[in-house]
């Protein structure tokens, strides 16, 4: 199951949509849907959870937290939407579609992509990209 919630004022749009894209991102992987938790936020909440969990004083736009096990998708995805709208704005991206790419960057770690190297980055890049390209045009 995939739930949204929010630490700010933040309201995600086309919810329902949203959770069918990202349920099927997980099949197109052969992978199963648990209980997944986005968290939206501002750069404050976000930056004390990178502080106390992952020990880094810097602002970032997600932080995952993988609970998967084997095949099933479990997690907590935390995104600062004042950071995905600086990103929007420097990548010269919609908001929406900046935040979906954040969203689904999440759910790939989970699958299992990582992205630390510079080929592990453009793979993951193509990932999103490829997910991107199959959103409903509803959302």
């Amino acid at each position: 199951m995939i739930s949204f919630f929010s630490e700010n004022d933040f309201v995600l749009q086309n919810q329902d949509a949203i959770k069918a894209w990202i349920s099927k991102t997980i099949i197109d992987y052969n992978k199963e849907e648990g209980d997944i938790t986005y968290v939206f936020c501002d750069d404050a909440y976000l930056l004390a959870l990178n502080k106390k969990f992952l020990n880094h004083d810097t602002l970032t736009d997600i932080i995952s937290f993988d609970d998967t096990l084997g095949n099933l998708i479990n997690g907590e995805i935390y995104i600062s939407t004042q950071r995905v709208a600086e990103n929007a704005t420097e990548f010269n991206e919609t908001f929406t579609d900046e935040l979906h790419r954040v969203m689904i960057h999440g759910i790939l770690h989970f699958i299992g992509l990582k992205d630390k190297s510079p080929e592990e980055s453009t793979a993951m890049r193509k990932a999103e990209n490829h997910a991107l390209s199959n959103r409903p045009h509803a959302i």
